[in-house]
């Protein structure tokens, strides 16, 4: 039972290990320090969407594993084998639908209109901010990650009288 247990955890982890976020406010390790591209831009619409979860196969390998050990130890040799098969894929059916699951985002995707002219759409994570028509915004490119946040307000150089 005790090995059971270490083994429902360590499936969880491996599942948490496996979650992303398209959050405008989490940034990942490989883009810190990097150099960004920045443009500025006016939000024209937004809508709610949803980031569909992922399935990368932890989930239902951790599901399986979990699964073939739990059926495993049902009944005598042989119902043990054909209970620990299906207990197995059973697991594993649990563990995909788990994972896709946890990884599912409410998100937001925005159209936008560059000073260019060009209009972009982008789709992240719901955050703390919140945009409507109107909005001056701000695109940050960070490798091929693309993120909108609030453009700060235009302040002079220091040293420099605006005219």
């Amino acid at each position: 039972m005790k090995q059971l247990i270490s083994i429902s955890a360590l499936a969880l982890a491996a599942l948490a290990a496996g979650c992303t976020t398209t959050s405008p406010d989490v940034i990942s390790r490989n883009d810190a320090q990097r150099m960004s591209n920045v443009l500025d831009a006016t939000v024209l619409s937004t809508r709610p969407v949803i980031v569909d979860g992922t399935q990368s196969g932890i989930g239902g390998v951790a599901g399986g594993v979990v699964g073939g050990i739990a059926g495993g130890s049902v009944g005598g040799r042989r119902e043990s084998v054909a209970v620990g098969v299906i207990g197995a894929v059973v697991g594993s059916v649990i563990g995909n639908v788990a994972e896709r699951a946890a990884t599912r985002e409410d998100a937001v995707e925005i159209l936008l209109q560059l000073r260019s002219g060009e209009r972009r759409a982008v789709v992240q994570a719901k955050a703390n901010d919140s945009f409507q028509p109107g909005d001056a915004v701000i695109l940050v490119t960070t490798g091929s990650k693309v993120r909108v946040i609030p453009a700060p307000p235009i302040t002079a150089a220091p040293g420099r009288v605006p005219g």
